[in-house]
């Protein structure tokens, strides 16, 4: 497929893309940011979206620091689940994206930006225009959603990316920048429930890294993931949880999945619970039933929403595991 043309900017810090950013602006010039590229690049080649002028952050050093409450948003995935400073948590999701060629090249910031994935729009622009456009890409046409129709307000295109799970599950905070100054916030408000908005990202904004609580280390947790392909293929369901440990029992408990609908979930309630009468197994069984009927996956990707929700329950169990095991 042929790359759609478009002009390429090359800033070496910060206040050049925002500068370079504030102009295209200026000139009425529609741009998108790159990172790795690994999700952008092959969306232009399907025509998915396309912009005239690209603005790349690979030359940006001040965005890669790593420690193990400091995450810089060009960050590479492989570096960060080779590095002994991740948290282990982070660095079994990590692993988890795609094959090594391409977590050489995927960066965190991109894999939290993730473009939202749906059957109906992650095709070629032929296949697209054969069947008419859908509410995601409607290319001024004013065009239904596919997936639910008769609704053409809210894109419900799935969110399908590995870290963020695992980010919130650990109280991460995500910071964001642009020519107008800097903010932050917990990484579960980050994130917006619709398939086109994704999340709070202004224009010109980027995200420019993730920082950790101090107590981090304190938390212990595992990452479960359903995909088509032991590699490369997106998560159908992902699970997240960590707990911690005081004399022997769970003390706190967090879950959060990704894969099932428009923004990843956090479900502080059915932890809360699971955790009020905790009664080991038992707890964890009622912890992944709670979870299953929380989620509402839709029908837009690869396996159906009836076998994905049974597969969180799988999925939460397996995550849970290491926390009978920490027992034993």
């Amino acid at each position: 497929m042929k790359m759609p043309p478009f002009h390429l900017h090359s800033p070496k810090s910060l206040d050049e893309a925002f500068s370079i950013a504030s102009e295209l602006s200026s000139s009425n010039r529609e741009f998108d940011w790159v990172a790795g590229g690994t999700d952008l690049l092959p969306n232009y080649k399907w025509h998915l979206n396309a912009k005239s002028d690209v603005i790349s952050l690979a030359g940006v050093t001040e965005l890669t620091q790593l420690t193990g409450t400091h995450i810089g948003a060009m960050v590479r995935l492989y570096d960060l689940a080779e590095s002994e400073e991740t948290h282990s948590l982070i660095r079994s999701a990590a692993e988890s994206v795609a094959s090594t060629l391409i977590r050489r090249s995927a960066t965190v910031g991109g894999n939290l930006c993730l473009d939202t994935r749906c059957f109906w729009f992650n095709q070629t622009e032929d296949w697209r225009e054969s069947i008419d456009w859908c509410h995601k890409c409607d290319c001024g046409t004013d065009a239904d959603c596919r997936v639910i129709p008769n609704q053409n307000t809210l894109c419900v295109a799935t969110y399908q990316a590995d870290l963020a799970p695992s980010l919130m599950c650990l109280g991460a905070t995500i910071h964001l920048a642009s020519k107008e100054g800097e903010r932050s916030m917990p990484m579960n408000d980050f994130f917006q429930l619709d398939g086109m908005t994704r999340n709070v990202l202004r224009e010109g904004e980027i995200v420019t890294h993730v920082t950790l609580p101090e107590d981090v280390s304190e938390w212990h947790g595992d990452y479960q993931k359903l995909r088509q392909r032991e590699s490369w293929d997106f998560p159908e369901a992902g699970v997240a949880v960590v707990w911690k440990k005081r004399g022997g029992d769970v003390s706190d408990l967090r879950v959060a999945t990704t894969g099932l609908e428009s923004v990843p979930g956090f479900h502080g309630e059915e932890a809360e619970l699971a955790l009020k009468e905790w009664n080991g197994a038992e707890s964890i069984d009622f912890l992944a039933e709670s979870v299953r009927k929380s989620v509402k996956p839709v029908l837009n990707t690869w396996f159906p929403p009836s076998y994905r929700r049974k597969m969180v329950k799988v999925l939460t169990r397996r995550a849970c595991s290491g926390m009978l095991e920490d027992s034993k």
